[in-house]
């Protein structure tokens, strides 16, 4: 059996030993250089970013701000950036999508006389910047997470992140003051064609009415009211809403208004009706015009022989007037002719 000296075992070891102690130093160094690197930060020219502590020995209080398009920043070991929109946002109500999501997304509210009006339109805000109410912002809305379809996101977890929080914080506002300032029209205020089925009044049997007028400039100084109104009432809302005054320069444009689809069809079937009875009033005041110029050509033609009756000469003075300048030759018979002179001779 061979023998295995002492001192040769014992290099081995010590050989083991190092290694170990190699690997251990190379991952404590990537560890601290990933730490020193990612204690670095910078933002864009359109976000802002609130800088919390990290770490497994420190707190997780706010630490920094830091402004839109900052340089490279050191923000501490194992710090996070929280980044939120610093330019001018929207929110889109609309039949194409609502913000930055796909589908369908529409307003139903009710008017005052209880027709369910659709409601489109945009909202554009900018978040508050001032560092004070940044700061409050994140920790009041910056550590909790929103529901976007079935996954949960922070706020500044990029675009879904933030419609996340628009559509749970934002949107229930927004449709309450719009339930509150359209409830105070009705919906012809709004809409004039839902004047053609609210004022019309179908008799079966009976040819329907003319079609009532709308008043197409009222219905857009209402519009231009709730534009107003909401404006108002949004800025006072938010604030009591989220507790301070987060949101700011809000402006909220009413795109469009619509009626449910059973009310369209109707205002369909009543323009239809409308147009067919403008198209016969159309053809009776046409016949009765012909019937009118037919009378008159009658009473001319009577006048004018009661004339020539009185005056034989002057129904033959009324012929040669009547013929045409390409005939040379005129013949009325019973051996009377009448010929041109021919050209370039004298009469």
């Amino acid at each position: 059996m061979p023998s295995i000296s002492v001192p040769g075992l014992f290099r081995g070891r010590k050989a083991w030993a190092w290694l170990a102690a190699g690997i251990v130093l190379l991952i404590v160094l990537v560890n601290a250089m990933s730490a020193i690197f990612g204690g670095m930060a910078r933002t864009n020219a359109g976000e802002i970013g609130v800088v919390r502590n990290g770490g497994p020995l420190d707190n997780n209080n706010i630490r920094q701000v830091m402004d839109p398009s900052s340089g490279l920043t050191w923000t501490g070991l194992y710090s996070s950036v929280h980044k939120y929109p610093a330019q001018q946002r929207f929110y889109t109500i609309t039949a194409q999508g609502s913000g930055d999501k796909p589908g369908v997304d529409i307003v139903h509210v009710p008017s005052s006389d209880g027709v369910d009006m659709g409601i489109e339109g945009t909202l554009y805000f900018n978040l508050n910047l001032k560092h004070d109410v940044i700061k409050r912002f994140d920790d009041k809305f910056g550590t909790r997470k929103f529901t976007l379809g079935k996954d949960t996101y922070y706020p500044w977890d990029g675009d879904k992140g933030w419609s996340a929080f628009l559509d749970q914080i934002i949107r229930p506002v927004i449709d309450n003051d719009l339930r509150v300032q359209i409830g105070n029209f009705r919906c012809a205020d709004l809409v004039s064609s839902c004047a053609l089925v609210q004022n019309s009044a179908a008799v079966p049997g009976q040819t329907p009415a003319a079609a009532p007028q709308a008043n197409g400039t009222a219905n857009n100084n209402n519009i231009s009211k709730i534009q107003d109104a909401i404006n108002t009432s949004l800025a006072a809302d938010l604030k009591e809403t989220l507790g301070d005054e987060f949101i700011v320069n809000l402006r909220f444009n009413l795109v469009r208004i619509t009626m449910p689809q059973n009310v369209q069809d109707a205002v369909n079937k009543a323009q239809a009706a409308y147009a067919q009875v403008s198209e016969m009033q159309a053809k009776a005041a046409q016949s009765q015009a012909l019937v009118a110029q037919a009378q008159a050509e009658a009473q001319a033609n009577e006048a004018r022989q009661k004339g020539y009756t009185a005056c034989p000469a002057c129904a033959q003075i009324d012929i040669m007037k009547s013929i045409p300048p390409n005939v040379t030759t005129f013949a009325p018979g019973q051996g009377f002719s009448i010929t041109a002179p021919a050209a370039g001779t004298k009469p």
